[in-house]
């Protein structure tokens, strides 16, 4: 089996660690047992060098903005264009997904719109039914990089999932977080999350069927596909 380098850039808050798990074992649900994982924990330091490493790189949500200043950051976006350069598959998830269009030239800034949060449906480019994915975001990519190409969006959120020349693959909404973390997460961040009521309206909203095992198959034969072993 492929062995995939999972970039930890955040974690699930403490104190829901015991019910919901780390942001690790919900990948490992959402992609299955056909891969083999090792996981990076990235936000406190360990930031691999050598892209080949592994033979593909996921890379999680965070609660830090990637324009922000802190020491792993530098080193992450050398190691994605590293491994882009070097055609070892990437996929980026929220974080990741604004991480690698930073890395590779795009711009990425905190949204004025507000947040976008809960169950939302995205359009995709030659699709006729919306997908539909949990969100947590106000960050997003503004401008992709040259080598992306949108094809998935909604009319808040114009560059949601991106496909590149290269092996990559990234996406805007959490395809690894079920309604119920997604729900105790907006309730925990409901007097940051704006405009208000959105975080009311969003707890209202629940109950439209996940994209989730469609997601999860779409990225490991992303993965299957593309590493080399």
């Amino acid at each position: 089996m492929i062995t995939i380098g999972i970039l930890k850039c955040g974690a699930v808050p403490e104190h829901m660690q015991s019910k919901h798990g780390d942001y690790e074992k919900m990948f490992f649900d959402l992609l299955g047992p056909d891969l083999n994982y090792r996981v990076f924990d990235v936000e406190n330091g360990d930031v691999p060098t050598q892209p080949d490493d592994v033979n593909g790189w996921l890379i999680t949500g965070s609660k830090h903005g990637v324009y922000e200043e802190h020491d792993w950051i530098p080193p992450l976006e050398q190691l994605l264009r590293n491994a882009y350069e070097a055609s070892i598959p990437v996929v980026g998830i929220c974080f990741g997904h604004q991480i690698l269009a930073q890395a590779l030239g795009g711009r990425v800034e905190k949204f004025s719109g507000g947040w976008s949060v809960g169950q939302i449906e995205y359009t995709l480019d030659g699709e006729s039914q919306p997908t539909c994915v949990n969100a947590m975001h106000q960050d997003q990519v503004i401008e992709p990089p040259a080598d992306a190409e949108t094809f998935g969006s909604t009319d808040f959120c114009k560059h949601a999932f991106l496909r590149y020349k290269g092996p990559a693959l990234t996406m805007q909404p959490h395809p690894e977080f079920n309604d119920s973390y997604t729900a105790d997460l907006i309730k925990m961040r409901s007097t940051r999350i704006t405009p208000p009521g959105s975080a009311a309206e969003a707890l209202k909203n629940f109950g439209k069927p996940l994209s989730q095992q469609r997601w999860g198959a779409e990225i490991r034969d992303f993965f299957l596909k593309h590493s080399r072993a």
